[in-house]
């Protein structure tokens, strides 16, 4: 068991949860994913090893709609992402404590991923996910956010690394500080705007694409599509995180020109919520780019203040590097 950890006031910070046996099997439910489809949901189930400690198993599917197949080879590096968010919001439910309302707003996230074994031919083996929580942070009794640290392992090979921070907001306290967009929540949106396209940002279908044309090369405009199943699969009142860290993807891509672009390490803060009635431009500088790689800076302004910032690489073709 690892040392206990200790909150912003100096106070341990353990589960809420305590019930939780030691070894006790827990599903993960649509609810606790944030998703509303079953097939969305890649998290399966955890165990509790520790007060800090736990170990998922996920599945990644080969053929998801949108977390799919990026070529022929292999799957989509963002399906880490999505299980880490998926994992860490099921266990601050469950396990911190962090009531079923619970707004949670996405801190940062970092990634690295070995794209060469992120192989098609072994999406039906389980993903077995090692989780640590850290800097977990109360409000009373409830959860005010927290950190979480995973090691995803597939046919007995590291596949990823990934850690998050999360902050969490009850719904009394969301109203106050969203007032006047919760208040406009179900308005029908902005027209969308016609997609670039699908094969510049590395996308299959015109659907799945978040990005559309803006009046300079290397900048796109956010394109949301909100009754996008996966994208939004529940009514917002902003663009959520994720939604955003794709945008970073699909502009990185587009940037660089590297097809299939497969990110080998992806990182990302965030810094104001992106709001769905007014333009989001995402800017992009390509840092490095020959024989070993490219490296992108991508960046997202709305009202000229900033909203996001995000490094992705791109490994090389062959031959593909392993974690270390």
């Amino acid at each position: 068991m690892c040392a206990p950890i200790r909150d912003q006031t100096g106070q341990r910070g353990t589960p809420a949860n305590a019930a939780g046996k030691p070894g006790a099997r827990t599903r993960v439910t649509t609810e606790l994913a944030h998703r509303s489809r079953a097939q969305d949901v890649f998290a399966v189930a955890w165990v509790r090893l520790s007060d800090v400690r736990f170990r998922v198993t996920a599945h990644w599917p080969a053929d998801h709609a949108f977390f799919g197949a990026v070529d022929d080879r292999h799957q989509d590096p963002m399906i880490v992402g999505e299980t880490l968010r998926q994992t860490s919001m099921a266990l601050a439910h469950a396990e911190f404590g962090a009531p079923a309302d619970t707004h949670f707003v996405m801190r940062d996230l970092e990634i690295s991923a070995d794209p060469a074994r992120l192989l098609l031919a072994d999406a039906a083996e389980p993903v077995i996910v090692d989780v640590v929580c850290s800097e977990v942070r109360r409000r009373g009794r409830g959860l005010n956010g927290m950190r979480t640290t995973m090691e995803f392992h597939r046919a007995g090979r590291l596949v990823a690394r990934g850690t998050g921070g999360m902050g969490c907001t009850s719904p009394a306290a969301y109203r106050r500080l969203r007032q006047r967009h919760v208040a406009t929540q179900g308005a029908a949106p902005p027209p969308l705007p016609a997609p670039v396209p699908p094969e510049l940002t590395g996308r299959h279908r015109a659907e799945d694409v978040v990005l559309a044309p803006a009046d300079r090369p290397g900048t796109w405009l956010l394109r949301l599509h909100t009754n996008h199943p996966v994208l939004f699969p529940r009514p917002n009142d902003h663009v959520p995180g994720m939604v955003l860290f794709e945008a970073a993807r699909q502009a990185a891509t587009a940037a660089s020109g590297r097809r299939p672009f497969l990110p080998s390490d992806l990182s990302v803060s965030f810094s104001r919520y992106a709001e769905l009635d007014r333009p989001c431009f995402i800017d992009t500088e390509v840092l490095d780019k020959d024989d070993d790689g490219v490296t992108v800076r991508v960046s997202g302004r709305q009202d000229d203040e900033p909203v996001f910032a995000a490094t992705l690489t791109c490994a090389p073709p062959a031959p593909v590097r392993s974690l270390p």
